[in-house]
């Protein structure tokens, strides 16, 4: 199991995302990286990204399942921003239904989903130390506890979450006071946007995600799945640091 590196003994909570990013850049330099769905939170960290004049790669987790609107939406940021684009290989899904069977995001979408988005992540982050996600505790009960800052034992990296504590309507309004190209599916009731098969669009009284793996126990796709995490950095350093001494 990989431990935690120590990082100096900062608030990470009470930094801002432009702070935090700021910070992460000078801390992890090009070992630091974005993953990006297309959803507005990834509109939001790639314009803030560009903003602040950070040269951090984007990974993007392409299951070929995605709707046209994802993919349209895609190409609207890596035009306007100029985006290093890294799209880890993904077996098809011709080549997954022969493996697996047909429709295997019906019959067992853990597994799917581990083929899909998991397991491509695990060898897009081998080289990096750091991933930027845009994670919000508001989206649901799930996410409610998440810190702005925590070790991932999964992947062997920092986990950044700059939007941790922003609520929907902030993500909203830093889009459209910025005029920053979004997901288009947004508009028509879809508020989290995954693949077509395992998406539909909420009800007004929903919870953001409810649309995600409908009709089912599943809340989330796995890449943000973990063992065990170091929730306040800046204490597991200190405890660490005095276990040195």
């Amino acid at each position: 199991m990989e431990t935690a590196p120590l990082l100096p003994e900062l608030d990470f909570e009470a930094m801002s995302a432009e702070d935090l990013l700021r910070w992460g850049y000078e801390e992890f330099g090009d070992k630091l990286c974005l993953t990006c769905s297309w959803q507005k939170q990834s509109s939001v960290l790639v314009h803030m990204v560009s903003r602040l004049e950070l040269e951090i790669p984007v990974i993007e987790l392409d299951t070929q399942l995605f709707f046209r609107e994802t993919y349209e939406t895609r190409d609207r940021l890596v035009e306007r921003y100029g985006l290093k684009l890294e799209s880890p290989q993904v077996i098809t899904v011709a080549e997954q239904h022969k493996r697996e069977g047909p429709n295997l995001w019906e019959s067992d979408p853990d597994r799917c989903c581990h083929i899909r988005k998991v397991e491509p992540l695990l060898d897009a982050l081998a080289p990096y130390e750091a991933w930027i996600s845009g994670i919000r505790r508001d989206q649901s009960p799930s996410r409610a506890a998440t810190p702005k800052l925590q070790w991932s034992e999964r992947y062997g990296v920092w986990k950044f979450h700059p939007l941790a504590d922003w609520d929907e309507k902030r993500v909203w309004a830093y889009i459209q006071v910025n005029e920053i190209p979004y997901n288009p599916l947004h508009e028509s009731g879809y508020r989290s946007i995954g693949c077509i098969p395992c998406t539909r669009p909420t009800a007004p009284d929903e919870e953001e995600r409810a649309g995600r793996w409908a009709g089912s126990d599943k809340l989330e796709c796995g890449i943000h799945v973990d063992s065990p995490v170091v929730e306040n950095p800046a204490a597991e350093a200190a405890r660490r640091k005095g276990t040195n001494d």
